[in-house]
């Protein structure tokens, strides 16, 4: 057999199709063309975080039946993917089930695989979304809590039975917005439901394409509402940077790009930063916070290949303001030391 050097060549031997997905910052998923440009060292990891690439390879053989792996490999100063920690989980997969990835594990090597040093486990809410755009692209039915979810948000049950709705039903909606009402449902449930069941959507609408309508109604609870609603309505537009620019743009003329908001944008609402007033507003925002904390923010987002470019050109703009001035002095000098 020959020398396997990459995850979909490794895959591939071993006869099965799979797919790849970002689990890093939003749920989403990588093309196979991207992936392997990405395994080839030629195009940074597009979704960095905290200097790994954070993925889940979905994989299935003949029978149909699908297996996950989360995987978190760390990244070079490039974005790129470091050779030898992913050489180094091949050869662990390797030597622990040889060419046969679908057979049945012992024990003792399901032990072994579970806890392997470049596992992750994935947040409930981040899992609970995979699940559900696993089981759509696949065919797959959804899960066994979709149907009351989707009573729960029709009006069919009363408003205090969300206690019983499950998050993964809502994030089995959420996934299938352009299947029958599904969208409309979401967008009344917004501004009628408890705020418990309208923070888990928001949750779930972070990971997924937002229909207009609906991302409007996110930018008005985004701008409107009190804490922490507002919190998790921007995060929820991170889909619709051409939204999002506009929720940020209103929330800093009103001063209201707090420390918990800046994470947000960062975290979910990156694209919105591609937006050259955008940017600026949030840079300006970010520099009124504390030196460690605005260098930590900047770090994560500087090492996005979308922002890099215009992130350190920004270090140069000569119109900055004397705060966001002194915050950069403040970078360079914590790298240099």
């Amino acid at each position: 057999m020959a020398e396997i050097t990459s995850i979909s060549q490794f895959l591939s031997t071993a006869k099965t199709q799979f797919q790849v997905y970002d689990l890093g910052r939003r749920v989403q998923h990588i093309d196979a063309m991207a992936f392997a440009q990405i395994e080839a060292l030629q195009s940074p990891y597009p979704y960095p975080i905290q200097g790994h690439a954070k993925m889940a390879l979905v994989f299935w053989d003949a029978s149909e039946q699908y297996f996950v792996w989360f995987i978190s490999l760390p990244l070079d100063e490039r974005g790129l993917l470091s050779p030898a920690p992913r050489s180094q989980f091949i050869k662990m997969i390797l030597d622990a089930l040889g060419e046969d990835l679908t057979r049945t594990l012992s024990e003792d090597e399901q032990q072994r695989m579970a806890n392997h040093p470049f596992s992750f486990k994935p947040a409930q809410e981040k899992l609970a979304v995979f699940n559900a755009l696993v089981r759509r692209q696949l065919g797959r039915p959804a899960s066994g809590q979709y149907e009351y979810a989707a009573q729960y948000l029709s009006g069919q049950l009363p408003s205090d039975a969300w206690v019983n709705v499950g998050f993964q039903g809502l994030a089995d909606i959420v996934v299938r917005l352009n299947e029958l009402d599904h969208a409309a449902m979401v967008e009344c449930a917004l501004s009628t439901a408890p705020t418990e069941v309208v923070i888990a959507l928001c949750q779930c609408l972070e990971h997924v394409l937002l229909p207009e309508s609906l991302a409007n109604s996110l930018l008005e609870l985004a701008t409107a509402s009190a804490a922490p609603l507002d919190l998790y309505a921007l995060r929820a537009l991170g889909s619709r940077p051409d939204v999002g620019v506009r929720a940020i743009d209103t929330l800093a003329q009103s001063g209201r790009l707090d420390a918990n908001q800046l994470i947000a944008i960062a975290g979910r609402n990156w694209l919105s930063l591609r937006d050259d007033g955008c940017r600026k507003r949030f840079l300006e925002a970010l520099a009124l916070q504390e030196q460690d904390f605005f260098n930590q923010v900047f770090a994560d987002i500087v090492a996005i290949p979308a922002l890099r470019t215009a992130l350190l050109m920004a270090l140069r703009d000569p119109e900055r303001s004397d705060a966001l001035s002194t915050a950069i002095g403040g970078l360079f000098k914590a790298t240099k030391s």
